[in-house]
């Protein structure tokens, strides 16, 4: 039996046109007012809280969280429309996007009901914003190999080990922390992982930054010294760790920020071409012609996480592609564009951006290697 590995697309739903072109001019007069600079890779790098709060007011955030918990109650591909606008004229998110992508569905899908009321009103309000504790030194994508341990204490767990890469954790007001809370049979390594709510103010913990090569801060290094976290913050089973961050991947490997982190210097390189500042090269149509398949290909994602199927062969595909992409387009760009003159300093800010993001594109959300593996086992190759 052949495995398909992205399902197909559907027919698009009514009202998404509109609701396109609501937040294209809501996004144009952002830009025009001068709240916002279009940028490259801004879902990591732009840290806007007025904005995101801005968006929550226009009820653009927590989209698919349910009324009762103070969101939107609107479908997947509603909130895939909006998210896509905004990494198309790459709008600052940062504030918002891993609370928004991430943490609200597995709430959800796992959180008690304290968790959820205590938690979802304030994603979706812009109010809270969220961090992602899986890679840890020596482990990177290999999440199985974590070292972080949890250990029983008196109405709770004690988490030490160090979690690293965390991306805006020194913005943040919580994240996710995967630990390890059995001593397990090292041939079963998925077994006796945990997840774990952790407050990034709590008593133990050390946020350290850890620098770009363009001296950047928008990773980190946590240090968890005997960090106590509550019973009542445990997310989900204990023991139940690996199948639950394994179903939050496909939240976080599954989105268009996969593909459209340098679609900002597309657009204007194909401005540069239209005045004649950049050669009509084919290999810019093929660019062009690869995101409107990955589009489609993250949309028909989108709307399997809406049917509640397990999308992480299909997210895994969309990730290995979509960072391929985006790295095609930084440096085929600057290979075209060459040495940009004072007079098209915005477009050449755009170039040199996006070569200094390139290097991450396939290494966050796992790396291309362990991808490729995942989408062999899915296959029956391995």
């Amino acid at each position: 039996m052949r495995t398909r590995l992205v399902p197909p697309a559907g027919v698009p739903a009514p009202g998404l046109a509109q609701l396109r072109t609501d937040v294209r001019a809501f996004l144009r007069e952002q830009i025009d007012a001068g709240v916002f600079t279009p940028g490259i890779d801004t879902w990591l790098t732009r840290w806007n809280p007025e904005f995101t709060r801005a968006l929550a007011a226009r009820g653009w955030l927590g989209m698919t969280i349910p009324t009762e918990y103070g969101g939107r109650g609107r479908t997947f591909m509603e909130r895939f429309v909006v998210t896509e606008e905004l990494l198309a004229v790459g709008a600052p998110v940062a504030a918002q996007w891993v609370a928004d992508r991430q943490a609200a569905p597995s709430l959800l899908k796992y959180g008690t009901e304290k968790q959820k009321q205590r938690f979802l009103p304030a994603i979706a309000k812009g109010e809270i914003s969220w961090a992602i504790g899986m890679s840890e030194p020596e482990s990177g994508s290999d999440l199985a190999s974590v070292r972080t341990r949890a250990v029983r204490a008196e109405g709770g767990w004690l988490l030490t080990g160090i979690k690293l890469w965390t991306s805006g954790a020194h913005h943040a007001d919580a994240f996710f922390v995967l630990a390890r809370s059995a001593e397990t049979d090292p041939a079963d390594r998925h077994a006796g992982l945990s997840q774990f709510i952790v407050a990034l103010d709590s008593p133990g913990l050390d946020i350290r930054p850890v620098l770009s090569m363009s001296g950047d801060h928008h990773f980190n290094e946590v240090i968890l010294a005997g960090v106590f976290v509550a019973d009542d913050m445990v997310l989900g089973r204990i023991g139940d760790g690996w199948a639950q961050v394994t179903s939050e991947l496909g939240f976080e490997r599954s989105g268009p920020e996969r593909l459209l982190s340098t679609f900002t210097l597309l657009q204007a390189a194909t401005t540069e071409v239209e005045t004649g500042h950049l050669p009509a090269d084919p290999r810019i149509g093929a660019l062009i012609g690869r995101a409107f398949a990955l589009h489609h290909m993250s949309s028909a994602v989108s709307e399997s996480l809406e049917r509640h199927e397990n999308a992480e062969l299909a997210a895994s595909v969309v990730k290995v592609l979509g960072t391929r992409f985006e790295g095609d387009v930084a440096e085929i760009v600057e290979e075209l564009a060459g040495e940009v003159g004072p007079d098209r300093a915005e477009f050449g800010e755009l170039v040199r951006d996006a070569l200094r993001q390139r290097p991450g594109f396939t290494l966050r959300g796992g790396t291309s290697e362990i991808l490729r593996g995942v989408i062999a086992r899915g296959l029956g190759l391995r």
